[in-house]
C-alpha cells in the first residue's frame, strides 16, 4: 500500500474538509439542523410521520442529505481514477472488519449521542465541551484500534 502524502492529496483532503463544513453551515443555516449523520440516518430510518410532522420539517431533507453523501462518494470516484488519485479500496480490508468497525461506531454513537460528525464538525465548531470531549475520546479510539490492526 502506498502512503505518500503528495500535494494534490492534501489539497483534495483540504477541499474535502472545507466542502463538509460548508454543508455543515448550509444545513444549519437553510434548516435549522444539526449535520450528524448518525442521528440523521436514525431519523430518516426510524421516525414515523408523527415524530416527522413534530419536527416540523418532514422526512424527505434526511433522505435528501444522505442521498447527497452517496452521490458526492460516487462522484469522486469517476473523477479521482482518471486523474490518477487513489481511492479507497473495499477489497483492503476484511468485509468482517468493516461489519465489526461500523457496529462499533453505531454503538459508540448512540452511547455519545452522536457521531464523529456532529460532534466533531458542528460541536467542536459551537464549541460544546460535550463534543470536544466526545471527539477526543473517537480520535484516541481510532488511533488505538488502528495501531492494533496495523
Amino acid at each position: 500500500m502506498d502512503t505518500s502524502i503528495s500535494l494534490l492529496s492534501l489539497i483534495w483532503a483540504l477541499l474535502g474538509g472545507m466542502l463538509i463544513g460548508f454543508s455543515a453551515i448550509g444545513l444549519m443555516v437553510f434548516n435549522g439542523r444539526i449535520a450528524g449523520i448518525s442521528g440523521i440516518l436514525s431519523f430518516a430510518i426510524f421516525s414515523n410521520k408523527k415524530q416527522a410532522s413534530e419536527a416540523n420539517k418532514g422526512l424527505a431533507w434526511q433522505w435528501y442529505f444522505l442521498f447527497g453523501l452517496m452521490l458526492v462518494g460516487v462522484v469522486y470516484v469517476q473523477i479521482a481514477g482518471p486523474m490518477g488519485i487513489a481511492a479507497f479500496k473495499f477489497n483492503q480490508v476484511p468485509t468482517f472488519l468493516l461489519v465489526m468497525g461500523g457496529l462499533l461506531v453505531g454503538l459508540g454513537s448512540n452511547l455519545g449521542s452522536g457521531c464523529t460528525s456532529g460532534h466533531g464538525i458542528c460541536g467542536i465548531g459551537r464549541l460544546s465541551l460535550r463534543s470536544i470531549i466526545a471527539t477526543g475520546v473517537f480520535m484516541l479510539t481510532g488511533i488505538i484500534a488502528a495501531m492494533l490492526v496495523h
